[in-house]
């Protein structure tokens, strides 16, 4: 393979995991308000669709992404697979017809990461990977908002970090075909993820890229989430959000924005 042809590999790779890292914080919020109907079906349901997305990403001088990706959706009673996210659940505890609490174990693969040649701030950097992450994850629905907290570690053991997002979402029904969901959220990542992700090691610095260690970092997400379905085989869904970084995530000299955003569309086929 010549060098043009690697370059184009490399720069095609990394497209596809800066879009599977920002389509899978859509779809955490699209699977279970899209498809609430089939979440304790005795039967599986299945779904196929397309989806594309455009993010931006925190790093200096690292183009906006705009990538098309396959939609996968498998639900019935006892698993979920949606995106790159795939939860096996837990018995449940109903408090009342409106109060109910959701256990599951999840795995997620996370598409975070970059090579040297995405920028010329990571020229001689040394790459960094995605990698599989697992966890579980505990759903609060009520009447008036449902909370969700999910906590995993890298089991992959390329940034040895851990994370914890905190949710908050309330959907309208608008109409008979038209829902609106609301979301809101925070994520923790521990000094590990930051480190790998965002640090400048000593044998990387340079005139200009000191060195730099990351700390555990807090980042605040906002968003709107608009799912219609046409009828019980066709749905479309739309999801905008806006992330602004913790400061010692802005703080490394790897990093020029303080907020991120991402734009998704999605279209399911239900079988």
């Amino acid at each position: 393979m010549g060098s043009h042809q690697s370059l184009l590999l490399k720069g095609h790779l990394t497209s596809m995991r800066l879009a599977t890292t920002a389509f899978i914080s859509g779809l955490v919020i699209a699977s279970p308000v899209a498809f609430a109907d089939e979440a304790n079906s005795d039967e599986t349901t299945w779904g196929l669709g397309v989806g594309a997305v455009s993010s931006q990403e925190p790093y200096t001088d690292v183009d906006r992404d705009n990538t098309a990706l396959p939609l996968l959706y498998v639900e019935n009673r006892y698993v979920r697979f949606f995106g790159t996210t795939l939860e096996a659940k837990l018995p449940d505890l109903t408090l009342s017809e409106s109060n109910q609490i959701n256990f599951s174990l999840i795995g997620r693969w996370d598409g975070s990461g970059y090579e040297p040649g995405d920028s010329w701030v990571l020229e001689g950097m040394e790459e960094r990977e995605s990698g599989l992450w697992a966890g579980a994850k505990v759903e609060w629905q009520t009447s008036i908002a449902n909370v969700s907290a999910d906590w995993t570690h890298d089991v992959a053991s390329n940034s040895k970090g851990q994370r914890l997002n905190l949710g908050l979402d309330r959907s309208w029904q608008m109409g008979a075909h038209l829902t609106l969901t609301p979301h809101i959220g925070a994520t923790w990542h521990d000094d590990n993820y930051v480190d790998y992700y965002y640090g400048v090691r000593s044998n990387e610095a340079r005139p200009g890229r000191p060195e730099y260690q990351g700390e555990s970092s807090v980042s605040a997400e906002i968003g709107l989430q608009s799912v219609y379905r046409f009828n019980n085989h066709h749905s479309i869904m739309f999801d905008v959000q806006a992330t602004t970084l913790a400061s010692e995530t802005k703080d490394s000299p790897l990093v020029d924005d303080s907020t991120i955003n991402r734009v998704l569309l999605g279209y399911m086929y239900h079988f």
